[in-house]
Order: structure tokens, then sequence, then C-alpha cells
């Protein structure tokens, strides 16, 4: 696979992700509580965790639909998806494991969370295709443009 290619399919994976991140929970966790949601309880519908849990993922699917349009620029938001996704994952796991009412989970959000972290890791580039998007004179164009883009479309 070319690193054209590579970043053309990431930028499809940050766009499902996002819109999953946005959209796609909330609706798991409706159709599947079990295998979604970990806290019972009621605060308008949802539990108090479950809201603040579904807003620091809806955030952060918007950002990932930003970062699907120029990939290079937001590695870092990338990576942090990437390892936040595993970390989450591993203990939620540890949880589901010591907890059997839980145990739906390690069908459900566990490995949904371990699939996203891997095929973003897997498209994600690495190295010299890296290092040369991000030079000083690439960068600058870059952020011209951007900027020339949002004049013109005002």
């Amino acid at each position: 696979m070319t690193e054209a290619d590579r970043i053309k399919y990431l930028r499809i994976v940050l766009i499902a992700v996002g819109v999953t991140f946005i959209v796609g929970i909330y609706s798991l966790l409706m159709i599947w509580p079990s295998g979604w949601s970990w806290h019972s309880g009621q605060s308008h519908g949802l539990p108090h965790y479950l809201q603040m849990i579904l807003g620091v993922y809806a955030t952060l699917g918007v950002f990932l639909l930003i970062a699907s349009r120029n990939p290079i620029q937001h590695l870092g938001l990338i990576w942090f998806t990437v390892w936040s996704s595993v970390v989450h994952a591993g203990i939620m796991a540890a949880q589901a494991l010591a907890n059997p009412a839980h145990l739906a989970h390690l069908w459900g959000d566990v490995p949904a969370l371990l699939v996203i972290a891997a095929v973003l890791a897997f498209f994600t580039p690495r190295g010299a295709v890296v290092t040369e998007a991000r030079s000083p004179k690439t960068v600058s164009r870059a952020a011209t443009s951007d900027f020339s883009v949002a004049l013109t479309n005002r």
C-alpha cells in the first residue's frame, strides 16, 4: 500500500470513527445496554457518568472529523485516540473480568475500542512521510493555504 493510499484510507477511518463517536456510541447504548453501558440509575434518562462519557467521546469525534481533512497535521490527536482507546479498553476488560455482571462488555465496547485503535494505528503514517509533511516549508504552505481557503469561504 502506498503512503498516499494509507492517508486516503486514514481519512475515511477518521470520518467513520468520528461519526461513530458522535452518534454511534449513544445508539449502541440504546440497542445493547449490557455491552455498552456500565452504570444504572437515572438522570434525565442517562446516568451522570454516561452523560460525561458521551460528551467526551462526541467532542473527540468532532475533532477526528476535523483531523480527517489533513491527518498528517493532526497526528498527536490520532495517536491520543489510539492509545487512550487501548488504555480505556484494558481498564474496562479488567473491570468486566472482576465483575461477572459486566462480562458482556468483553463482546461490546472493549473489542470495539481495540479495533478502532488497531485500524487507526495501521493506517497512520510514520517515518519519512511524516517528517517530510511536517517540514517547516510544508507546514507553512499548508497553513497559508488553509488561511486562504478560510478567507475565500467567508
